[in-house]
């Protein structure tokens, strides 16, 4: 019999000691710091291939706004796309969506549509083509995507690309860096730090990021990050929301889960953060399930199969998850719930956004609201 609390982790708990190593500048750190200085270097080449045009950057006849992460690992890019997604269309825009689709199968760009499975268009894809009802397209490379989406929906007359600031092929107007509470870590770059790209960003260098969104818990301080002169720095709180949704769309308050039997899965890429905010709603966990992130649809044949039992996973894991369970026999089908993310950003956010899109139509790159033309 499982005892309350047990931990089954069907991964190993390799991500958890990056994290502690990257948390602060120890002896691991600082072993693997010639490392960083290599990938630094590897970087900063790159980069200016880009700069300097050897390698072409693509150019769309819409806006594009970048959201991603400057750290690695689940920053609470993909709540922030949404709530962007979400504030474009009440603002009277008709967004689409590009994204690589990790851990999709394939490469080759698909669009994703409501009854595309996670395997074929990738989890974070699915989330977002269900929950935002705008037009997403996947591909490894993103200008691709961009323009096989804009050519099937004329109508779009905004792109938002999804986990793509280091995707510098495809160039944006707006981009947008999100950090959580770890801050920038130790400062140093991978492997031996969290960081992606030098933090903060050289001088006057044109895929810096122009607004920065720190999230943090509703009941905790936010992550003090250094804002370069020409970046604008916002924060937001995030909790889960209040009810869980099941396959059909029911929904039940989270507290009523309260004394229940309890398994959580994640398959993210800090599983331990969804547990803790659990437990901190008064939930008791009898069994967590630990998944890598992005993980397949076998990963999850570690949760129990019995119809007695209730499952808690997050909105990620629910587009593969809900389909799993549904074709295990009916014995064996266990409840499994959804529990969404609740992410407020401060309203001075959005119109720094609105502001920096309508500049892009002062410039002459969109002369309104209305969508553009194709040839």
């Amino acid at each position: 019999m499982t005892q309350p609390g047990h931990t089954c982790m069907s991964r190993s708990d390799a991500p958890a000691r990056w994290q502690a190593i990257w948390a602060g500048r120890g002896w691991r750190a600082r072993l693997l710091w010639p490392l960083s200085q290599v990938y630094g270097l590897l970087s900063a080449w790159r980069r200016r291939r880009y700069l300097n045009g050897s390698l072409p950057v693509a150019t769309m006849p819409v806006p594009v706004i970048v959201v991603g992460n400057v750290v690695v690992g689940g920053a609470g890019k993909t709540p922030t796309t949404l709530a962007v997604l979400e504030h474009l269309k009440n603002a009277g825009w008709r967004p689409g969506v590009v994204s690589r689709g990790h851990g999709r199968q394939g490469h080759a760009v698909l669009e994703v549509r409501p009854d595309t499975t996670a395997t074929d268009g990738g989890d974070e894809p699915v989330l977002i083509r269900r929950k935002a009802e705008v037009p997403v397209f996947v591909g490894r490379r993103r200008a691709d995507a961009a323009r096989a989406l804009l050519a099937a929906h004329p109508q779009v007359n905004v792109l938002v690309c999804d986990d793509g600031l280091q995707h510098l092929a495809l160039g944006r107007d707006v981009s947008i860096a999100v950090f959580d509470d770890r801050g920038l870590g130790n400062g140093w770059l991978l492997p031996a730090g969290l960081l992606r790209e030098p933090w903060p960003p050289a001088a006057g260098d044109p895929f810096a990021p122009q607004l920065v969104l720190r999230q943090g818990r509703h009941d905790g301080p936010h992550a003090d990050i250094p804002m370069p002169p020409a970046t604008q720095g916002f924060s937001a709180t995030r909790r889960l929301a209040d009810q869980a949704v099941d396959a059909r769309g029911a929904r039940r308050d989270l507290r009523a889960f309260a004394g229940e039997t309890l398994v959580a899965v994640a398959g993210i890429a800090r599983p331990e953060v969804f547990f803790q905010m659990l437990r901190e709603q008064g939930l008791e966990l009898s069994q967590t399930v630990a998944l890598p992130d992005h993980a397949d649809a076998k990963a999850f044949a570690a949760l129990p199969r019995s119809a007695s039992a209730t499952v808690l996973c997050t909105e990620k894991d629910a587009v593969k998850l809900f389909n799993v369970v549904a074709r295990w026999p009916a014995s064996q089908r266990p409840a499994v719930w959804s529990i969404p993310l609740d992410l407020r950003i401060e309203p001075a956010f959005f119109e720094a956004l609105d502001r920096r899109l309508a500049a892009c139509g002062r410039s002459g790159r969109l002369s309104s609201a209305d969508g553009h033309e194709t040839a």
